[in-house]
């Protein structure tokens, strides 16, 4: 019995080394002295009243730099404002201006192009030309001539957006299908074709300008308007965009739907559509504001001048006519500033969660 109760004794504390071991039950330890303890109170005052002056003087300097840093950003920023709107200031005021004006202004300059220095060349400034806040004599000649009395801008100006409209509209079409399907369908053969994508976007555009001339010519097309458009539908870039934004729509979206008994179509057309609603904002503005500026693709693709978008015909002024080229600059600009106003939220909201830097 006596046996048998020792053996109950041992197995109990056996169990009990076995739970603390478990815990991780340990002995105590003996507390650290702290140099403080050795301390007076008032001693002790005294080094926490040195330390909060020493992180004070630490924080002064890091706010100080902080402040320094916000401050060169911002003046930075407000130099590249003042530096991308004073051309457009100035064109807008010149336009207002008499072509004479404009000559007694500037005349300095265009005389020392190389068109006005025979044989020489360019040559320096002879004298410092007027940059005028304000016209002498204010008159809308330039426009009124540009507008009625010039039907080419008219002609041109519809050209552009014959040309620009359907880029923008199918690239948005087709890019939004392409994007769908490289976001929701995850296999290799996908990898492979997007990377292409990114190559593609990667080269410059005169690269491929050749072998769009050699497929036009091939289809007949050159000198047509679809010379223009059926390359710009099918641009990189965009497909590349709204790749990257709808990745980020959350699986358990896609997820829910299905069990609900949505098809792809709907998914794509309730659920990454709508999502994507800012992206294809921001996409359509930059389509649409680079495509407005486009000189190249006309040059080559296009030989007859009547179908010559307005951005080239901006380029075939000549100084006879500079104050209907300010005007006309002045008009053209307007298209691309409101539509930049209009959708600038989207365009930073659309940029900004795409992941592009």
């Amino acid at each position: 019995m006596a046996t048998y109760r020792n053996e109950e004794l041992v197995r109990k504390q056996r169990k009990l080394a076995a739970t603390q071991a478990r815990r991780k039950v340990y002995t105590q330890v003996e507390k650290p002295v702290s140099k403080f303890d050795h301390m007076t109170p008032d001693e002790r005052e005294a080094f926490f009243a040195k330390e909060r002056k020493r992180a004070g003087r630490v924080l002064k300097r890091r706010n100080g730099f902080i402040k320094a840093a916000m401050g060169l950003g911002i003046a930075v920023a407000i130099l590249a404002s003042v530096m991308a709107l004073v051309p457009i200031f100035y064109t807008f005021i010149n336009s207002f201006m008499s072509s004479a004006e404009i000559q007694d202004n500037y005349g300095v300059i265009f005389q020392s192009l190389s068109g006005h220095a025979g044989d020489k060349g360019a040559t320096y400034l002879d004298k410092t030309p007027v940059l005028r806040m304000v016209p002498e004599r204010v008159t809308l000649e330039q426009y009124k001539t540009l507008l009625f009395m010039s039907p080419a801008y008219l002609l041109k100006f519809w050209n552009s957006v014959i040309m620009v409209v359907p880029i923008v509209l199918g690239q948005l079409v087709v890019s939004s299908l392409a994007s769908y399907s490289f976001a929701r369908y995850r296999k290799r053969r996908r990898e492979i074709l997007f990377f292409s994508y990114v190559i593609l976007m990667l080269m410059p555009f005169q690269v491929t300008l050749v072998p769009n001339y050699m497929i036009a010519d091939k289809l007949h097309l050159i000198d047509s308007f679809w010379a223009i458009i059926l390359p710009g539908i099918f641009s990189t870039f965009s497909c590349f965009l709204l790749t990257k934004y709808m990745r980020q729509i959350p699986s358990s979206y896609i997820e829910a739907a299905k069990l609900d008994g949505a098809t792809e179509w709907q998914i794509f057309t309730k659920i990454a559509l709508p999502t994507c609603k800012s992206a294809i904002f921001a996409l359509a503005i930059l389509l649409f504001i680079d495509y407005w500026n486009m000189v190249e693709q006309p040059l080559v693709l296009l030989t007859d001048e009547q179908k010559q978008p307005l951005s080239v015909f901006l380029s075939q002024i000549n100084e006879a006519e500079i104050g209907i080229a300010f005007a006309a600059s002045a008009l053209y600009m307007i298209p691309a500033l409101l539509i930049f106003l209009w959708g600038e939220e989207y365009l930073v909201e659309g940029i900004s969660h795409s992941g592009i830097k």
